[in-house]
């Protein structure tokens, strides 16, 4: 077993407005008087150029219902019974003046800080959590920009359970059969075993900031797996509305399920 690189503290990046080592406990703290309210934080994502889409824009600032993409997740996390009181909104540094303008054009009252990213995921995440550097204590919740249908329920559940248990990750069962392929061909696997993960991916806030301290890996596929080794991912019950919009299918499936809420 390779061991890992040190931690490293982690840069302050310019904002605007199952590995193979066993799951730690996360550090006791001192019990809160009762009735306090853990401050809650929301981090959206959206790096995507709209390739797959076949589209002229991002994904994230394609139209959707007649609003953009975007506009539809912050909304989400903007609803007042989330208690939601921070919300960073990060994007591609080139993207920036595009939100501005659709901010402008749609109107937009929603307050939110808005940061550029780095060149991965994992880099935006970070540039992200270094905008709520004045929290000390708090859950911080990770979204994707592009899944506007995030049921509150959901968006609640992670935070319940990451104030419980520290780390925890909306997931779905696997609605199909699933495969494993090797090159001496496929085998069969217990599909109630496994899980299809979403996000919110919700999280102690100093937690996330510990995980986001050490550096990148090419395993790291969401905010789960950064912080794996530090503590074990709780998972809640996702949607299957909750999609991440990433083909043109996605946004005529995305419209038709707004349209049956309406």
């Amino acid at each position: 077993m390779k061991s890992r690189a040190p931690r490293r503290p982690a840069d302050s990046p310019d904002s605007m407005g199952l590995r193979s080592q066993a799951p730690k406990a996360p550090s006791p703290e001192a019990p809160k008087p009762p009735g306090t309210q853990v401050p809650r934080f929301a981090v959206l994502v959206a790096g995507g150029s709209g390739t797959r889409m076949g589209a002229d824009r991002p994904k994230q600032f394609l139209l959707l219902r007649g609003e953009p993409v975007l506009l539809h997740t912050l909304r989400r996390f903007a609803e007042s019974g989330l208690r939601v009181v921070d919300i960073v909104v990060v994007l591609p540094a080139d993207q920036l003046a595009t939100w501005r303008g659709l901010c402008a054009e749609f109107s937009v009252t929603i307050p939110h800080r808005l940061v550029a990213g780095g060149a991965s995921r994992w880099a935006s995440v970070k540039a992200g959590l270094a905008a709520l550097g004045g929290h000390a204590e708090g859950l911080v919740a990770v979204h994707d920009g592009v899944r506007p249908l995030v049921p509150a329920l959901v968006v609640e559940r992670t935070y319940a359970a990451a104030a419980t248990h520290a780390a925890a990750a909306a997931a779905v069962l696997p609605k199909d059969s699933v495969r494993l392929v090797s090159p001496h061909g496929s085998a069969a696997q217990n599909r109630s075993r496994l899980r299809l993960m979403q996000t919110p991916q919700t999280f102690e806030i100093d937690l996330l900031r510990r995980a986001y301290a050490m550096p990148e890996l090419a395993s790291f596929t969401d905010d789960a797996t950064v912080v794996d080794d530090l503590c074990r991912v709780q998972l809640v019950d996702g949607d299957y509305r909750n999609l991440k919009i990433t083909t043109p299918e996605d946004l005529l499936v995305a419209e038709a399920l707004l349209s049956m809420s309406e």
